[in-house]
């Protein structure tokens, strides 16, 4: 990986972390088309440059995680079936990670569903996130694990299942975020850790650009998804979903056939 295609894929995930497209799915996509997607250093900069977006959201809502400790305790409880299910699918994940047709699938896919989700779940009213919704929302969160769902789209949908309006399950999404990206991002270093990974000085400055990229390019793109959601809802989103997945299953088709020829 050079300067430049960190730095892509820095404001790749700055863009994409909170937007309901799917973060992963893009990078998986971008380093793809780099020919880096199957590098360890690529793997392990796509999840610790997540690191910069955390911050970018204490930041910005800085006020908010110093109300009350019942804040931190519902976002225990909705981290806790992302722990669970991640440490029992691993392997499984880590398979999914390197498939361009799996992204494409998923992009379809969740784009339909984001079509129709303003329509099932009108705009809540409700404020208040109990426990039990906290845990609900976790729940839905877990769908990201497979690449190109998108886990702030999965948790928003998932908050607006329990009658939240957008903005509130869109900021308990970035919220829950935090232990979510934290426990992936230390997870995936131990398991580089114990597999011998040493990171060359060229490497940790990359990793260093990319977390600064994406905490500014997270901040302004924050800002953005949350005014234009609380107006106009997710269709932009679903069709965009769309046409990206169906673009890149025509590339990978067309490239296919190519190498076949």
């Amino acid at each position: 990986m050079n300067l430049l295609e960190a730095i892509v894929l820095a404001i790749i995930e700055g863009i994409t972390e909170f937007l309901p497209v799917s973060s992963t799915g893009h990078m998986i996509i971008a380093s793809s088309f780099f020919g880096i997607a199957q590098e360890d250093f690529t793997k392990l900069f796509t999840i610790v440059i997540q690191l910069g977006t955390i911050l970018s959201v204490v930041v910005l809502y800085w006020k908010r995680f110093f109300q009350s400790i019942d804040f931190y305790f519902k976002l225990l409880v909705g981290f806790i079936p992302a722990v669970v299910l991640g440490l029992l699918l691993s392997d499984w994940i880590d398979s999914l990670l390197e498939n361009p047709i799996t992204v494409a699938i998923s992009l379809v896919i969740g784009g339909f569903i984001l079509l129709k989700v303003d329509d099932w779940f009108n705009d809540g009213t409700q404020t208040e996130i109990s426990y039990l919704t906290a845990f609900k929302i976790g729940l839905f969160q877990c769908l990201a694990m497979i690449p190109g769902v998108s886990r702030s789209g999965a948790s928003i949908v998932g908050g607006m299942t329990q009658k939240l309006s957008r903005t509130v399950a869109a900021e308990f999404s970035f919220f829950l975020a935090l232990p979510t990206m934290l426990g992936a991002t230390a997870k995936k270093s131990y398991d580089f850790y114990q597999a011998g990974m040493v990171l060359t000085n060229e490497q940790i400055q990359l990793l260093v650009v990319g977390n600064v990229v994406g905490f500014v390019v997270a901040m302004i793109a924050i800002k953005s998804f949350i005014g234009y959601l609380s107006k106009h809802g997710f269709k932009v989103f679903g069709y965009y979903r769309i046409i990206a997945g169906i673009a890149i299953l025509l590339i990978h088709f067309f490239v296919q056939k190519l190498t076949v020829i």
